[in-house]
């Protein structure tokens, strides 16, 4: 996927958890790792994570595993009292030049290369646009969106974050089922981390 970056955002609480969800094990490594070695096996990259709470622990865990240019960190220093927009706007400010980028949660490590080439297929050659897999009917995540979209992102102010931006430009979104489970796995509580350990751990 040439020219495609990634954007994964890390900032969270992980309040309804009751643990740090990006340290948490998963596969013989980390909740995060999983998240952005999914785009990396894609030939995604560079990838920027966005870091809050415990940046510092995993930034330094992030250095230590990822060498060079690949995966770039930034921080949101408001992240206990911001909203996921906010991390995408300083995301997009450290994301080097591309084509166009995936937005993936840091709490989704499953979503199957399958998926992220399906979607990179259906993005239309001739005009800027935002591509997402669906499931059951359902808009997922990862989407990918055009870079001609960023500096609209970063001067969007309205409601409903992210999901208001796309509201705005329906006209511009394409859509592709998939059959992966991934897309519907985000860690959010200690049942869904352990239905994912006893569904992937193998």
């Amino acid at each position: 996927m040439s020219r495609i970056g990634g954007l994964i955002l890390a900032a969270g609480l992980s309040s309804r958890m009751g643990d740090f969800k990006p340290l948490m094990p998963l596969r013989g490594k980390t909740l995060i790792e999983n998240t952005i070695d999914s785009l990396l096996l894609c030939g995604v990259a560079p990838i920027v994570v966005v870091l809050g709470h415990r940046g510092r622990d995993l930034e330094a865990i992030l250095k230590s595993r990822y060498i060079g240019d690949g995966v770039i960190n930034v921080f949101n220093p408001d992240y206990a009292t911001t909203d996921m927009l906010t991390s995408v706007k300083l995301g997009l400010d450290a994301l080097p030049e591309c084509r166009a980028f995936f937005l993936l949660p840091g709490d989704m490590p499953v979503v199957a290369k399958e998926t992220f080439l399906a979607v990179y297929r259906a993005m239309p050659e001739d005009a800027p646009a935002i591509a997402f897999p669906t499931l059951e009917g359902y808009r997922k995540h990862p989407p990918l969106i055009d870079s001609r979209f960023i500096p609209e992102i970063r001067r969007y102010e309205g409601p409903e974050g992210l999901r208001g931006f796309w509201k705005l430009h329906e006209d511009a979104i394409v859509t592709v089922p998939v059959d992966d489970v991934g897309c519907w796995t985000d860690l959010d509580t200690f049942a869904q981390y352990a239905r994912c350990v006893q569904r992937y751990q193998g």
